[in-house]
């Protein structure tokens, strides 16, 4: 870690408000790997190295909650090249960094429709979540092929099936009804929502959970994120006064 880096983390640890859950929206691979004239996949790549050391940094900051947009529902969309390159880089990183992310403490899960994976990539994953689960010191979803519309109307039909079933009574279909049939159900909403690469939108990701969600946009592309990249946003994060709609007096 470097001195700069180090003096972010214990300023940010002397403060007394270290977001509970920090979400990232991880962009910018592609562009990333055009600026160098190299192939999309070699932009992925060098990503996961970025994951590797954001995982580090929540880790040593104390962070609960990390969770990561990796591969959005919409990304099926692109070439069958690509998707099979990241298809690949998948395994690979479960298959490297599954021993670490136990010895360290992390259990991962992993939020989005699984059911368009190849079987060595869904068996891959069922791997990591097996080998990780009851790890206490960071909880970490990991969100493939997801799409927060498709979340939030599965979430719909979910709660229309309680209903019918006479599970749930239709007066009591409320907001904490809603959050309960959620990927996320039982953790707290994202404090602090990061996205690399300069990018102004929120592309389809947690859209109900982070409602009250402090948004830092970074020019940063994603292989170049690391740990200090995210020690400023959780400063920034601390500078700031959350009211969640209302006025402070």
């Amino acid at each position: 870690m470097s001195a700069d880096a180090g003096g972010l983390l214990e300023r940010l640890r002397a403060h007394d408000a270290v977001p509970r859950h920090v979400a990232i929206i991880m962009d910018g691979n592609g562009r990333w790997a055009r600026e160098r004239h190299l192939p999309r996949p070699l932009g992925h790549r060098e990503g996961m190295k970025a994951v590797r050391e954001t995982v580090e940094g929540a880790l040593e900051a104390g962070v609960g909650v990390l969770t990561l947009f990796a591969f959005s529902e919409e990304n099926w969309n692109r070439p069958l090249a690509e998707i099979g390159a990241l298809m690949g880089l998948l395994e690979e990183f479960i298959a490297r960094e599954t021993d670490e992310l136990r010895a360290n403490g992390v259990e991962v899960h992993i939020i989005g429709d699984l059911s368009r994976l190849k079987p060595s990539a869904r068996e891959a994953v069922d791997r990591l979540v097996d080998a990780t689960r009851g790890g206490t010191r960071l909880l970490l979803n990991i969100a493939i092929s997801y799409s927060s519309r498709a979340e939030i109307a599965r979430a719909a039909r979910r709660i229309a099936e309680d209903v019918v079933q006479g599970r749930l009574a239709l007066e009591d279909v409320d907001e904490e009804a809603l959050a309960l049939h959620l990927y996320t159900a039982g953790l707290p909403d994202p404090d602090l929502l990061v996205r690399t690469s300069g990018e102004l939108r929120v592309s389809n990701f947690l859209l109900w959970q982070i409602a009250y969600t402090e948004l830092v946009i970074t020019p940063v592309l994603w292989p170049d994120f690391s740990r200090r990249d995210l020690y400023e946003a959780i400063v920034a994060y601390q500078g700031r006064e959350r009211r969640f709609g209302r006025v402070t007096a």
